[in-house]
């Protein structure tokens, strides 16, 4: 499990998606201690398509992107 910090999280967070994806896993430091962990989800227990449930799924911009990305951009990382 890789520790970073709450600035590191908002920073790279595609590319921390893509890792979490892949089997990766997190714990997030937030004034310098632990706060959360981030780990992959069980497949088993999620059917595809669940994700539209989700009241944020497509939900409207709330802010700008530090990143260069646009919102669409980050529903494709995040929903695939």
């Amino acid at each position: 499990m890789k520790m970073i910090s709450a600035k590191e999280l908002r920073a790279s967070l595609p590319a921390i998606v893509r890792t979490v994806s892949k089997g990766g896993k997190y714990t997030v430091i937030y004034r310098s201690r632990p706060a959360f962990r981030i780990v992959p989800i069980d497949d088993e227990r999620v059917e595809a398509g669940d994700f539209q449930k989700d009241s944020l799924y497509k939900a409207a911009p709330v802010g700008r992107s530090s990143d260069g990305l646009s919102a669409a951009d980050h529903d494709s990382v995040l929903y695939k």
